[in-house]
């Protein structure tokens, strides 16, 4: 072996779940020399033992952090992309509005997210450019957005109305606990590849990026001086997800 790739994320800058955001976040944008939160994190360990094992084995390494990931998987544990799509669904067949379902820090804050095809790339170059060898980088689009904006225009991709946000959070983990009977019908109704919504939907994790309570923004400089220039529209990630979507007859046309 020449070269091993770790992907982490962001949780790097913000701890693990069970210790999110309990030490001193980091100023926005999130920066590579920022280093590592004074907390027990799974990613630190993952880190300590690639770094060793490349010092006895003699390999390069590189360690990749995107921010949420935007791709095409099915019975992933933390897919917000095919989330939102089911979630949209379900309103446009029930005619009911898509809510926004986080913090009002979230709607209004700038953010970023990773598609997967980009962090694919971002992994490619890393391996093959010496300016990637042995380091750590973040990997997100390029562009930032904020969800006041990109919520409704999602809602327009499915033809469905978005509600007004209230700055009150309504979880998606517990509006969808009974979905599940509704879900196996539409996807009956549509011959539709999947009717178990739970491996469709991580209504928890989708949550949990949406529910933060405070901006979560990454920084590509480092990236962008070792050579990596590429760039994806986020909202092009999310149609472009949600076409293939229709077409492998995962949700509805």
């Amino acid at each position: 072996m020449s070269h091993a790739a770790l992907v982490t994320g962001l949780k790097h800058y913000l701890g693990p779940f069970e210790a999110y955001a309990t030490g001193a976040v980091p100023v926005t944008p999130f920066r590579e020399e920022q280093g590592r939160q004074p907390v027990d994190n799974f990613y630190y360990e993952q880190e300590d033992r690639l770094f060793d094992a490349a010092q006895r084995y003699g390999f390069s390494w590189s360690v990749h952090r995107p921010h949420t990931i935007i791709g095409y998987a099915l019975g992933n544990a933390m897919n917000m992309g095919v989330t939102l799509a089911v979630y949209a669904s379900l309103c446009k067949q029930a005619g009911e509005p898509f809510v926004f379902p986080g913090s009002p820090t979230q709607w209004n804050s700038l953010t970023d997210m990773t598609d997967a095809r980009l962090l694919a790339r971002h992994l490619e170059w890393a391996a093959t450019s010496a300016n990637a060898r042995n380091e750590d980088f973040n990997v997100v689009n390029g562009d930032v957005f904020r969800w006041n904006w990109m919520w409704s225009r999602i809602a327009e991709y499915f033809g469905i109305e978005a509600a007004p946000f209230d700055g009150k959070m309504r979880p998606l983990e517990h509006r969808m606990q009974d979905k599940g009977e509704q879900w196996s019908e539409i996807a009956a109704r549509f011959d539709l590849v999947e009717t178990d919504i739970g491996r469709l939907a991580s209504w928890w994790h989708t949550d949990a990026d949406l529910g933060r309570p405070m901006e979560v923004l990454t920084d590509m400089t480092k990236s962008r001086k070792a050579g990596f220039l590429d760039y994806q529209s986020t909202s092009d990630a999310f149609f472009e997800l949600f076409d293939r979507l229709k077409v492998e007859r995962v949700i509805p046309q």
